[in-house]
């Protein structure tokens, strides 16, 4: 059992049609997109994904071309109620642990935050030694959109 979960890290140019690139090479081979963060400067931008498959992710990418790692993050579960993540950032503060980036999202009774930080192990027990949860990858490489007929 791991305590982080990969994210597939793309270093895109800032040109059209680059993140399209990217995302039609993932959608050909199919794999899933759960969640996105795309940043970006004047020269590049980067797009940090969770994915159904981030070693296979990582390898059609690069045999594409493109410039691609894989990074260990925390994805931390809360309740989607006003003020968890409040709650949660408050405990990795206290904690004295840096957050280098996050992106959140939200869907149905969960939230969820990709945390990129510089002691993940002492991440997780800060979280779970004050009652939240964090996904492991058999579930945050899913989603949970129900199949629709």
């Amino acid at each position: 059992m791991s305590i982080t979960i990969q994210q597939l890290s793309v270093f895109l140019e800032n040109r059209e049609g680059s993140l399209d690139e990217v995302l039609a090479v993932l959608a050909s081979n199919d794999v899933n997109i759960v969640a996105l963060s795309l940043a970006d400067t004047a020269e590049y931008g980067m797009l940090r994904m969770i994915v159904s498959d981030p070693n296979k992710g990582r390898a059609v990418l690069k045999e594409n071309g493109m410039s691609v790692m894989l990074t260990d993050v925390v994805a931390l579960r809360v309740p989607h109620e006003t003020g968890s993540l409040s709650k949660a950032m408050h405990q990795i503060v206290e904690g004295e642990v840096n957050v280098e980036y996050m992106y959140a999202f939200a869907n149905g009774e969960d939230a969820s935050a990709v945390i990129k930080s510089d002691d993940p192990a002492r991440l997780v027990d800060i979280l779970r030694g004050s009652g939240f949860d964090v996904w492991e990858a058999s579930e945050a490489y899913v989603s949970n959109i129900k199949n629709r007929m």
